[in-house]
């Protein structure tokens, strides 16, 4: 019992470390993957102490056989996670490498307040559903610097590209990492997640951007154009930055396509991805030199790739699934149920923790907590309304992911786009929550209230 109790204080630990990676100065990933290592290590020492309460039956040779094989089970579920991030990941770079993102914020013209307030936010929205809220982010906020000069003014969009960011997200099977899980780990279809979690999506979206249409007033002004920026020499020709730009947005839009015709995992279909464009920048780049030819190669943008966030989503996923396999989280599910009552309360509050802490462990966690329940399960026990909230594409799973989308957006350090928004504009944080944070939480209730009143009465 000493060890189950340390393996959740192992974690809670963990957890504050992974929440306080500013005032700490300690890489989040590197309290994820201690957090993870010294779960299991506790789990595999004290298995004998801690399985017999939770796996009274069990068929295998021993608690350590056990503690191993379920140890390689949850790895082998992960990876299938962490590659398609990776997949992702270097699409993205890649086409950011050869400006093709110039196809979009170049069209943008406009030095009306408003009309840039909602050209942002509907860009900002669709363009994350086919990419991913973090990238996103980064390309909206490079574009709001060339068309906003003041600092605070640029403030304020930021803050709607965050919000649209996180719920353009979270209708789209590879819009958030948090979607992806659920569609991975099959508890959402792309389909059904598109067609139950977009209004709702958008709602959360549009009444932000309806409140500070009436705020905001008048035009914008520009910054100055630098010489030396204009002058500078393109790295790719149109053809090249249009066909990158194409092929990428088509391969990330492809894979839920591959899954439906195949069957086959997701990452698989974003490696196909990936590998016809590695094979098209390779021949379109052929005749280029080494020093232009290295930045636009696939092999050149894989040195960009965030690999840190790789490794924190490694050790945090691993740390939840120590504490599904010891059992911490089956009592945890059972509590939520006692105490809230519902799904939807259940969801809505694990959205809002995501705003405080990282969204990721919080939809892992429930995703362990809670079993996906098969058809046959739900008929053989007689249509339970309880467990039929936890089918493919039940209730649970699809409010999961849009509070868990866009239940971050409350505060600033409460998702990746946040936190790519805060970095790259240095947003001070009492500032987002005077000016933003209401913003967001009304538009997070009235998409939460917009689904319940479509698909749950």
């Amino acid at each position: 019992m000493y060890a189950y109790m340390l393996m959740a204080v192992i974690f809670v630990l963990g957890y504050l470390c992974i929440a306080l990676e500013h005032p700490l100065k300690i890489d989040k990933a590197a309290s994820a993957l201690l957090t993870a290592v010294l779960a299991w290590t506790v789990l595999v020492l004290s298995a004998d102490s801690i399985l017999p309460l939770i796996e009274a039956g069990a068929h295998a040779t021993n608690n350590t056989d056990l503690v191993v094989g379920e140890l390689r089970h949850h790895l082998g579920e992960i990876s299938e996670i962490l590659f398609f991030l990776m997949g992702a990941m270097t699409i993205v770079e890649l086409i950011d490498a050869h400006e093709g993102f110039k196809v979009i914020t170049d069209r943008i013209r406009t030095t009306k307040r408003v009309h840039l307030l909602w050209l942002v936010g509907l860009i900002t929205f669709f363009l994350s559903a086919a990419l991913d809220n973090l990238a996103t982010t980064i390309v909206m906020i490079s574009l709001l610097r060339k068309l906003i000069d003041d600092k605070h003014e640029r403030w304020f969009y930021a803050g709607i590209v965050v919000i649209a960011a996180n719920s353009g997200g979270a209708w789209s099977p590879i819009g958030d990492v948090t979607t992806t899980m659920l569609w991975i780990g099959n508890q959402v279809t792309a389909t059904g997640i598109i067609y139950k979690l977009f209004l709702p999506s958008l709602i959360c979206l549009l009444v932000p951007l309806t409140i500070m249409s009436f705020v905001l007033k008048g035009d914008i002004k520009p910054p100055k154009v630098k010489e030396s920026r204009e002058s500078r020499r393109d790295p790719t020709t149109p053809f090249e930055r249009n066909l990158v730009f194409c092929l990428g947005l088509g391969a990330l839009l492809f894979v839920p396509v591959f899954k439906t015709i195949t069957h086959l995992p997701p990452y698989m279909g974003i490696l196909f991805g990936l590998g016809v464009l590695w094979v098209t920048t390779e021949i379109i780049h052929r005749s280029k030199n080494s020093e232009d030819k290295d930045p636009l190669s696939v092999v050149g943008v894989l040195r960009r790739i965030d690999v840190t966030s790789v490794l924190f989503f490694l050790g945090i996923l691993l740390a939840v699934s120590s504490l599904s396999t010891a059992g911490h989280l089956t009592q945890v599910a059972s509590y939520l149920k006692d105490s809230l009552g519902n799904v939807y309360t259940i969801a809505m509050s694990i959205g809002l923790l995501s705003a405080v802490v990282d969204n990721v462990p919080m939809v892992a966690g429930a995703m362990k907590m809670y079993p996906l329940i098969s058809a046959e399960a739900l008929a053989a026990a007689g249509g339970d309304s309880w467990l039929s909230n936890f089918v493919v594409d039940g209730n649970f799973w699809e409010m999961l992911a849009y509070c868990a989308g866009t239940g971050g957006s409350c505060l600033i350090i409460g998702s990746a786009a946040g936190v790519a928004a805060m970095g790259m504009e240095k947003i001070n944080f009492i500032w987002y929550v005077k000016y933003i944070s209401g913003l967001a939480f009304v538009g997070y209730i009235a998409g939460a209230l917009s689904y319940i009143a479509l698909f749950a009465m």
